[in-house]
């Protein structure tokens, strides 16, 4: 399989693709943490795309199980046709739904399988996965059938860190935390998504986010997709460079700020800056 070196839409640092490549070659699922925005789950995409792989997704919620990966058996489907005297009621198969993990295992060609968000469910998931992820393989007692892999899959897990994984499941993953860009990273990601932006408006716009991310006391630190749908409308509203220098936030709540502060609280915070030194007697630019 070709290395990962990261595509024309995902500025890939150095030491992921490194993590990438390391997964890949020791067949172990690939652990992505990171806060909210790094593109943990835009990795798979990325991933799939440049190892011209299909990508399989298993969203995972509070309520999911770890057999809702394998499979689920509808018994009252089965039920309900067995009392009409349909015919498919036969065929226990055409009662089972297949999993995100059967359809991996099962596919003609080795795909990409993002099991996304672990940390949302309970606890004892990940240690549900154990042997499945293990030995890439499970049992299907319904049709007394074990579902082998016949390809390895690769394998991203993200997680938010809302919850801590079990040591037995960590022991079995390469590891890898994306840290939030830097500046210069963060150029790269601009110029990608917005070719030929003005550098003034970029460079103003950049020093203004990291000034919002680096405010004590904000609750939820803006993240890279909220800076590109601010950047967005900037542009769509055509702003002056000028006007951000005017309105930083240490002294007033920057221009559509809503693309950026998410919670009352944040917005509160910039407000009562904005007071604090206007009271002060603070100026633009000063």
């Amino acid at each position: 399989m070709s290395r990962f070196e990261g595509t024309s839409n995902y500025i890939a640092t150095d030491d992921l693709k490194i993590a990438v490549n390391a997964s890949v070659a020791l067949e172990r699922p690939l652990l992505i943490k990171g806060e909210p925005g790094t593109g943990k789950t835009v990795l798979a995409y990325e991933m799939a795309k440049a190892l011209n792989a299909p990508l399989i997704t298993w969203h995972i919620k509070s309520t999911t199980k770890a057999h809702n990966g394998l499979y689920e058996y509808d018994a009252v489907s089965r039920l309900r046709d067995s009392q009409l005297g349909e015919e498919r009621v036969h065929d226990v198969r055409n009662y089972l739904k297949k999993g995100k993990l059967w359809e991996a295992f099962t596919s003609p060609v080795r795909p990409v399988l993002l099991i996304d968000e672990i940390d949302k469910a309970d606890i004892e998931f990940p240690n549900d996965l154990l042997q499945e992820l293990d030995r890439m393989e499970f049992y299907v007692q319904e049709i007394d059938e074990t579902i082998r892999a016949e390809v390895r899959p690769v394998v991203v897990i993200t997680s938010n860190n809302e919850k801590e994984l079990p040591d037995a499941f960590l022991r079995r993953c390469f590891f890898h935390y994306i840290r939030f860009p830097d500046v210069e990273t963060m150029k790269d990601i601009v110029e990608v998504h917005f070719p030929g932006i003005k550098p003034r408006l970029a460079s103003e716009a950049l020093k203004t986010f990291y000034e919002i991310r680096d405010t004590p006391g904000l609750k939820k630190k803006p993240s890279t997709s909220e800076l590109l749908d601010w950047l967005k409308l900037l542009l769509v509203d055509d702003v002056d460079p000028a006007t951000l220098r005017e309105t930083s936030p240490n002294k007033l709540i920057p221009p559509l700020h809503g693309a950026l502060l998410k919670n009352e609280q944040d917005v509160h915070l910039f407000e009562r800056l904005a007071f604090l030194n206007r009271r002060d007697g603070a100026r633009p630019g000063g």
